[in-house]
């Protein structure tokens, strides 16, 4: 015999967490199960521990999907808003970090508390440890469809069926390409998946010049398929990192160039001139030392540094601008699912309802969070998505 429930989540995380608190809430009979020992744990890793949970200026031109304008209803109708006023009447104190990036003051555990103490409210039943070996769809006199899943801990059925299991990012704290699986068993299709917010690659002959000086980190602007970001770049043994290149990571393809302006406030083409005018006997390595840090600056001119400003041409100082405000790198690769903050593509979201999350094809059967073809930037995105996607569809079900 089979426990039976109103809606089975398959997921604890964010967006699983979310979905069936609402729904309970809304007097659903609700059951969350979990792979792992415990709920949350990507939630628990998030934003340095202290969880990024949303952030205040969320637009839908701050996700991508090759469905671009799917994200905008459930956006709309859940906001950072809302979410902001879950976290006050939880008494939960928050700050903005930079650019309306939002922040637990103090531990990311308290998002988790407040999605269970959610869970508990709706008379939630929340099963850890718990896999999930069969899924299907089976006729029941009573309530027509239903969908009966076998896992380690029993059977569990119910008439609708909640996925948010995730992506394949951070495999090492449970990530399974489990919704993929259920999507094509059901005809749903699926988005290619690749990793996303992911430090990248060197090739051979850049990792030899650049990777001692990992560590280092300046302002840039990053740009990959025409989508830039001005944040931080850091160098590392073997590529490079930091927000700015996370952020182009999500829009790079193999065999593109990231191209990476090195000084985006300072125009150092008119500097040296400039200065060459007034008889400046300095190497224009020197100049350019003022804009970036001092390790960066003698690698960049470690094979151009002959010459001083007052015999220098146009011509080869516009030369050296040119490379600092437009650096290309073709990188070998990603540091892959192990190292990616989120996964993008996913669940086609042509095959979803966009006020729903239901699939067109399957009644009953719905997607949300980062299994699903949409991706956020950078800075309390995706948890804005996990919250929006979650409270569609528990207001459908």
């Amino acid at each position: 015999m089979c426990d039976s429930f109103d809606l089975i989540v398959l997921g604890g995380g964010a967006a699983g967490l979310f979905c069936a608190a609402r729904a309970g809430q809304r007097g659903r009979r609700v059951a969350v199960l979990e792979r792992s020992r415990e709920v949350g744990r990507k939630i628990l890793i998030s934003g340095g521990g202290r969880c990024n949970f949303t952030n205040s200026h969320c637009r839908p031109e701050h996700f991508l999907s090759d469905n671009p304008h799917f994200a905008r209803s459930a956006l709309a109708r859940y906001t950072p808003g809302d979410f902001v006023a879950l976290i006050e009447r939880h008494g939960i104190a928050y700050h903005e970090k930079t650019l309306g990036q939002l922040f637990c003051d103090g531990s990311a555990r308290q998002i988790v508390d407040l999605l269970l103490a959610e869970c508990r409210d709706g008379g939630v039943r929340i099963e850890v440890d718990c896999s999930v070996a069969h899924v299907a769809r089976a006729f029941r006199p009573a309530t027509a469809e239903t969908f009966v899943v076998e896992t380690s801990r029993g059977c569990f059925e119910a008439p609708s069926l909640v996925v948010a299991t995730g992506g394949l990012s951070i495999p090492k704290i449970g990530a399974t390409d489990l919704g993929y699986r259920i999507a094509t068993q059901f005809g749903v299709p699926i988005v290619q998946t690749r990793p996303a917010l992911v430090p990248l690659l060197f090739d051979e002959s850049d990792r030899r010049r650049w990777s001692d000086l990992a560590g280092v980190a300046t302002d840039c602007v990053a740009t990959a398929s025409g989508a830039a970001f001005r944040e931080q770049l850091l160098f590392t043994h073997r590529g490079l990192s930091g927000p700015a290149i996370l952020q182009a990571s999500s829009y790079w393809r193999d065999g593109g160039a990231v191209d990476i302006d090195l000084l985006p406030d300072v125009d150092i083409l008119a500097e040296l001139v400039a200065r060459r005018s007034v008889g400046e006997t300095a190497a224009p390595k020197t100049i350019v030392a003022r804009h970036l840090p001092n390790r960066l600056a003698d690698r960049w001119f470690d094979q151009d540094a002959g010459g001083v400003l007052a015999t220098s041409s146009t011509e080869r100082l516009a030369a050296i601008a040119d490379r600092l405000h437009r650096w290309s790198i073709v990188p070998s690769g990603t540091e892959g699912y192990t190292k990616a903050e989120v996964t993008a593509g996913g669940v086609d979201t042509r095959a979803l309802s966009s006020k729903t999350m239901e699939t067109r094809e399957v009644p009953g059967l719905y997607f949300i969070g980062e299994v699903v073809d949409v991706t956020g930037h950078l800075g309390g995105f995706n948890f804005q998505w996990a919250w929006a996607s979650a409270a569609a569809a528990a207001d459908a079900v």
